[in-house]
């Protein structure tokens, strides 16, 4: 278990200034059904006022069409909806590969409990550019599709049928491993609820080849046994819903004889590789994360 050297919060890029009982407020409304009103009044005691918490706001949530980094008119990609059958039904996802490229192996993103959005869609892109065949599954298909409100997403993301999402995903890693334009070789990145769901992948989808989890939420131990992918899990210091899961999973994970690797960084907020999010947004963490998963899924996914 590798841990990098602590990362400065007082670089350029990094997080504002917003103290940690707000971020842990955000994080609690953002992962649970709290009805948007709680939330503000409870912001407003933090803040010192119903003005203050307003202009908090904007440094919380962000904006998820604001911050693309691979414009998706980008001339090197292709990009594509397309659909699968699963048993949950019909599943839209987004796909995007490089025009220029041979088949590539594949990766599954999946994404927060906000749905399919315009960040995640940037996600994948940058993933293709790399050198992947990107595709981002809908979850929320089964009910209509993700809707424009966040919150109304995140509220329809928990009424999902828990079982029958895992095997919707799992058959999407079986749709890419039989693309035409996709090498036999798959592999999955999760943020937060994502981050969650490529753990069950692994528990429960036997062709995952690795696996890159962020901030997700740790599986039983008792099923870890049956995780046959190489996985990588990378932990924000501060997120200490998430964290309290993780030591058993790393316990089980070592006495299972998985191939793992874990980071933990320090400093850092869940949600950190979220750029569209500044209070939580951490470069610093999310460069070296992001570099990492490069690397881990050009190693895990290659031919050789």
């Amino acid at each position: 278990m590798a841990r990098p050297p602590s990362i400065p919060h007082d670089t350029p890029g990094a997080a504002p200034a917003v103290s940690q009982d707000i971020v842990d407020l955000f994080d609690a409304f953002t992962h649970s059904t709290m009805e948007r009103r709680v939330f503000m009044r409870r912001l407003s005691r933090l803040a010192g006022g119903a003005a203050a918490a307003a202009a908090l706001v904007p440094l919380l949530e962000g904006g998820v069409a604001e911050a693309a980094i691979v414009p998706e008119t980008d001339p090197r990609l292709n990009v594509a909806w397309v659909a699968y059958d699963s048993p949950y039904g019909p599943m839209k996802a987004y796909t995007v590969r490089q025009k220029a490229a041979g088949k590539q192996p594949s990766v599954l993103v999946v994404h927060e409990n906000r749905g399919l959005n315009p960040h995640i869609e940037d996600v994948a892109r940058r993933l293709a550019l790399d050198g992947f065949y990107a595709m981002v599954v809908d979850a929320l298909s089964p009910l209509g599709g993700t809707p424009a409100d966040s919150d109304k997403a995140r509220s329809m993301i928990y009424t999902l049928d828990r079982a029958k999402t895992i095997q919707a995903y799992a058959a999407g890693l079986g749709w890419l491993k039989t693309n035409l334009n996709t090498t036999d070789k798959v592999g999955a990145v999760g943020f937060c609820w994502g981050g969650g769901m490529v753990n069950q992948l692994a528990v429960n989808a036997r062709h995952l080849d690795a696996g890159v989890v962020y901030y997700g939420a740790s599986p039983d131990p008792a099923d870890v046994s049956r995780i046959e992918a190489a996985m990588l899990l990378q932990y924000a210091g501060k997120d200490t819903r998430i964290n309290a899961g993780v030591p058993a999973y790393v316990a089980a994970l070592k006495a299972a004889g998985v191939r793992y690797e874990m980071f933990m960084y320090e400093g850092a907020n869940h949600a950190f590789n979220n750029d569209t999010r500044p209070a939580r947004y951490d470069k610093a963490a999310a460069d070296l994360a992001w570099s990492r998963t490069v690397a881990f899924l050009k190693k895990e996914l290659s031919d050789k």
